[in-house]
């Protein structure tokens, strides 16, 4: 009962119950990335009339976050090539890095020096900050 409502009134995590039932009726399967993500499309690659083009969409295999897209389905899914990753020998350039997850939010996220987020409290200042007064 609780995975219903999960899927039902949730879109974090997974897929909801609507995209459930839109990739049942109208999906195809294309292939699945490394991290489980699955990757769906219009079936038989119709073209969307209001789009021109063909839907495609990711279900992501636990909570919903863009960056988990690696860099070979990233450039299927906003269509800069039309054949799949999975259609391919894809194999990523040496400069291509592993995923880090987004740590926006949380106790672990970025912060530059000088935020008060990061120390709890300002740094002194230097000295070469001169006010503005009007006069």
């Amino acid at each position: 009962m609780k995975q219903f409502f999960l899927k039902l009134f949730t879109w974090w995590n997974g897929q909801t119950f609507g995209t459930q039932l839109w990739t049942r009726r109208y999906g195809e399967l294309v292939g699945q990335d490394e991290q489980g993500n699955r990757y769906y499309r219009t079936r038989g690659g119709a073209i969307d009339p209001a789009l021109g083009f063909e839907r495609r969409w990711v279900i992501y295999n636990g909570y919903a976050e863009a960056s988990r897209i690696p860099p070979s389905w990233h450039g299927w899914m906003h269509h800069m090539v039309d054949v799949p990753p999975t259609e391919l020998d894809y194999q990523p350039r040496e400069w291509e890095k592993p995923h880090l997850p987004n740590l926006t939010g949380t106790a672990q996220a970025y912060r530059p020096s000088g935020s008060t987020l990061a120390s709890g409290k300002r740094p002194k200042a230097t000295g070469d900050y001169q006010p503005w007064t009007p006069g």
